[in-house]
């Protein structure tokens, strides 16, 4: 029973969605519907700008981050309890209940719930996202190679517990499908770099 109250509550604090709220407030859009149609904060950045995309990121990453601690401390016996909450929390971001299933890809709240739930992790992961980005200036590439990185890193400093690795993979294999036109387009050379700015609306680019 507790793996399912803590998925219930991660998954409906991760339908929060931070792009959406904040493209109807300031800017009276909706987010999906410009640039990638992706409710997201590289998607915010190259649409409403980097002010915008930092809030946003703040905003999903506090609610991973809220996800994990909020079953930790309800369940505090339970050791994976946050995790379930993190995995549920990707998947209402990604799937939003309230926008019809249609969100975002969860990386920046992915980073909030391995903060949370294992300090070391979430600097490291963080760390490789960044690293990539700065150098290759693609946030789809840091993203995977972060999501990557979250199962090796599981093996390394909780290999004993199966239940935890299971969740690290869902979590890797959640941010790998949300990007997998992301994955087409960096083969074929045609994806978008960090900084290009787009305001066109998604028919206009088609």
């Amino acid at each position: 029973m507790f793996r399912l109250l803590c998925i219930l509550i991660g998954y409906f604090i991760g339908c929060f969605q931070t792009a959406y709220i904040l493209g109807k407030t300031v800017r009276k859009i909706d987010i999906r519907q410009f640039g990638s149609g992706n409710a997201g904060t590289t998607n915010v950045i190259r649409v409403m700008g980097w002010k915008s995309g930092i809030i946003t990121f703040a905003g999903d990453l506090l609610k991973g981050i809220l996800a994990v601690l909020i079953c930790k401390m309800i369940f505090p016996e339970n050791l994976s309890a946050g995790l379930y909450a993190g995995c549920a929390a990707v998947a209402g971001h990604n799937w939003p209940v309230f926008l019809k299933f249609k969100g975002g890809k969860g990386i920046a709240t992915t980073i909030g719930i391995l903060l949370a739930f294992d300090f070391k992790i979430g600097i490291i992961c963080a760390a490789i996202m960044a690293i990539v980005i700065l150098i290759t200036r693609f946030v789809s590439l840091g993203s995977i190679l972060m999501a990557i990185s979250i199962p090796v890193l599981f093996s390394i400093f909780w290999r004993s517990n199966y239940e935890l690795m299971i969740l690290a993979l869902l979590l890797m294999g959640s941010a790998l499908f949300r990007h997998r036109t992301n994955i087409e387009r960096l083969l074929s050379g045609k994806e978008s770099k960090l900084g290009q700015r787009s305001n066109k609306k998604l028919e206009e680019k088609q």
